[in-house]
Formats: structure tokens, C-alpha cells, sequence
């Protein structure tokens, strides 16, 4: 394996730090860009001091351009992740999509750099017509009011960019689509999280079973991928990928929103019993990548989410303190 200097944006933050992680055992030289927003030094204090560190701001033209100088590939993984933050601050979240995309692209072209590795989303199909979702699916924003298709319509923005300032400038651009990885230390905003922290203040009181109020009808459903495996499909796309390559990395274990609440109570040893609310409206009804592409790199997920669940509570419940004192709102801009 050739050594290569990375470039992570956003390498404070959940996914970010962890290909930091990943990269240096794998023994390549890695350089972060966050400005901590959202992200945090603590995910990287096990590897403190074996990577640079850049604190800016991805909208900052200069230092992004700075960061790139020597490096061979760039990960591009700075953006306002969180579904809250979809809703509440939407014109950030497409200001820091378009505004980063290009201050990447033009860091590369004018330093050099001659591949580049884009995050994406699962929310680029939003709805789509068939479950699982292969890579070839349309991309959409069905609604331009809604706000919570910023988020998916900056994803989007960004692989046009990546592909065709690409096409012009690169020789390898890759994108991956995330599909609803989870771990420890996730951030806040994400369904398991909320869960786990609205479980644990409702087992405070003895009822069995314990109402456990949600969001739709329990009945729409999700892949949940843990971090362990999204981290080896994305080392099997760095290192295999093809030029203008478009990968999902998740699992296609399917997952009702209901069966994560009665996961998450079973970590706590209750039973629950759910009680149906709204739905967001945008929220997608099935979630479920087809990783067939994927899986031709050699990628083979190895935690199912009855495994994975219990580590991600476990952290959450010992960890629900640093809520009250975190004040991110961003994760790794």
C-alpha cells in the first residue's frame, strides 16, 4: 500500500474523525481542517499528536487553500450534519454546502491536488421509487419550502460540483453516500441519541410498559450501518474506487423506527410500548441502500444493529451529562 498526505475536512466530527483514525493506522500522514463548530478534539485524543490540525472555517477561501498545499487526496467531510439543524438553520446549511464544495474544488486545482473523495448523503434520493436504492436512482428536492431538503439539496449541489469541476481538473474524484451510520459520540441530533436520552429520563418512573411517544407511525424504517463497518467500506472506496465513482456505504438490514425505541428499551430493560405522533413532513417513509457496488470493492458489514445498539446506549447513558454542556451546533464546518 502507497503511503498518501490526507487532507479531512471536518475532521473533528463523528465520521470525520473517524477516517482520521483510520487513515493513520493504515500509515498514511493526515492533516484536519475544522473550526469545532461541532466537531471535538476529544474524538482524537487517542491519536493526539500524529496528525495536523488547521482550525478554520471551510467558508474561509484562504485557509482552506492553505490546508490543501502538499497533500495528495483531500476527504471533504465538513458540513452541517443533525436533522434539527435541517429545520432550523437551512440557510447555513446550503451556505457552508456551496459556498465549502467550491473552496475545496479551487484549493485543489490551484495546489495541485489531484483527487478528491466527497462525502455525500442518503438524503439525495429522498424519497425514492425503489427500496433498496442503488446509485443510479434519481436524485431530488421535492419541495424547495421545505427546509429540510437544504441539507439534500447542498449534497447534491456538491457531487455536480465534485463531478464536473472533476471531469475538467481531477484525475479521481470519488462519492460516498452515508447511509444513517451510527456510533458513540454521534452528536445529539440524530434518532438513536434522542432516543436513548428520552428513554433513559421515562424509566425513571416505574411503568411497564413505558409510552414512549414518536414521531409517524413506528412503521417507516431505516439502515442503521455502525461506524465500524461504514469506516471499512470507506477505506475499500479510497483505496479502489473508480474515477467519478458514486458508492453507498450502509447495510441493508432494514430497521422499523418502532423496533430502535424497543431496542433502545431493552438496553434499559423495559418494555415499551409506542405512541404514534406526526411525522416531519419530508421525513422518508424506507430507507435502505443497495450496496451490490460496494460489495464488489469487498465490502461485507459485520455488526448487525441488536450489537451495535447496546454500545451506542452504553455511551449515551454514562455520556448524557456533556449534553447540558455542549453548545455545537454544527458538526465540522
Amino acid at each position: 500500500m502507497t503511503s498518501k498526505f490526507y487532507l479531512v475536512t471536518g475532521g473533528m466530527g463523528f465520521l470525520g474523525s473517524a477516517l482520521v483514525r483510520r487513515l493513520i493506522k493504515d500509515g498514511h500522514r493526515v492533516r484536519v481542517l475544522d473550526n469545532n463548530s461541532r466537531g471535538n478534539r476529544e474524538r482524537l485524543k487517542d491519536v493526539s499528536g500524529a496528525f495536523e490540525f488547521v482550525e478554520a472555517d471551510i467558508r474561509n477561501a484562504e485557509a482552506v487553500q492553505h490546508a490543501c498545499q502538499d497533500v495528495h487526496s483531500v476527504c471533504h467531510l465538513a458540513y452541517i450534519n443533525g436533522t434539527e439543524f435541517f429545520y432550523t438553520k437551512p440557510e447555513l446549511v446550503l451556505e457552508v454546502a456551496l459556498v465549502g464544495m467550491l473552496n475545496v474544488l479551487n484549493g485543489c486545482r490551484r495546489e495541485g491536488v489531484q483527487e478528491l473523495a466527497l462525502a455525500s448523503s442518503s438524503e439525495v434520493y429522498q424519497t425514492p421509487p425503489i427500496t433498496p436504492t442503488d446509485e443510479t436512482v434519481s436524485l431530488s428536492v421535492p419541495d424547495p419550502l421545505n427546509p429540510r431538503y437544504s441539507y439534500g439539496g447542498g449534497k447534491i449541489i456538491s457531487e455536480l460540483l465534485a463531478i464536473n469541476y472533476g471531469r475538467a481538473y481531477l484525475k479521481r474524484v470519488l462519492i460516498f453516500r452515508p447511509h444513517n451510520v451510527y456510533g458513540p459520540d454521534m452528536g445529539w441530533e440524530h434518532v438513536v441519541p434522542q432516543f436513548v436520552l428520552r428513554m433513559k429520563e421515562l424509566v425513571r418512573e416505574p411503568i411497564d410498559p413505558v409510552l414512549f411517544p414518536i414521531q409517524g407511525t413506528g412503521q417507516e424504517t431505516r439502515s442503521f450501518v455502525y461506524i465500524d463497518d461504514f469506516i471499512d467500506g470507506l477505506a475499500l472506496v479510497l483505496a479502489r474506487g473508480e474515477h467519478l465513482g458514486i458508492y453507498n456505504i450502509g447495510t441493508t438490514e432494514e430497521i422499523s423506527i418502532a423496533a430502535v425505541a424497543v431496542e433502545v428499551g431493552r438496553y434499559f430493560n423495559c418494555n415499551v410500548e409506542i405512541v404514534p405522533g406526526k411525522l416531519q413532513p419530508g421525513s422518508p417513509l424506507r430507507r435502505c441502500p443497495d450496496i451490490t457496488k460496494l460489495a464488489t470493492l469487498g465490502y461485507t458489514p459485520k455488526v448487525p444493529f441488536h450489537v451495535g445498539l447496546p454500545k451506542v446506549a452504553r455511551w449515551y447513558d454514562e455520556n448524557a451529562y456533556k449534553r447540558r454542556f455542549s453548545t455545537h451546533s454544527m458538526e465540522g464546518v
